[in-house]
């Protein structure tokens, strides 16, 4: 993989998307497990994990369906994560 400025601001996020997570954590310990719409326990650590698996998926679809323009793709990818936080 080449280390363009595309590269390294997905690596910078993720690594962005954890240390918030961390922090939340630290600020508000225990995360309480909650069931949402997939009628299983789900912490704040797996509904990110669920919303960073749906986005690649999200960003893979669009590539092969509609092209290399992805705003698009990122924000319906935002909005999946809004609502994987708020429902699952």
């Amino acid at each position: 993989m080449a280390w363009s400025f595309p590269s390294a601001l997905f690596f910078l996020t993720i690594f962005l998307f954890l240390a918030l997570m961390a922090i939340w954590e630290y600020a508000r310990p225990g995360g309480h497990p909650r069931v949402g719409i997939l009628r299983f326990e789900t912490t704040r650590g797996d509904r990110l994990f669920v919303s960073l698996l749906g986005s690649a998926f999200i960003h893979l679809a669009w590539l092969g369906l509609v092209g290399p323009g992805l705003w698009w793709a990122l924000a319906l990818s935002a909005v999946y994560a809004i609502g994987v936080f708020r429902f699952v």
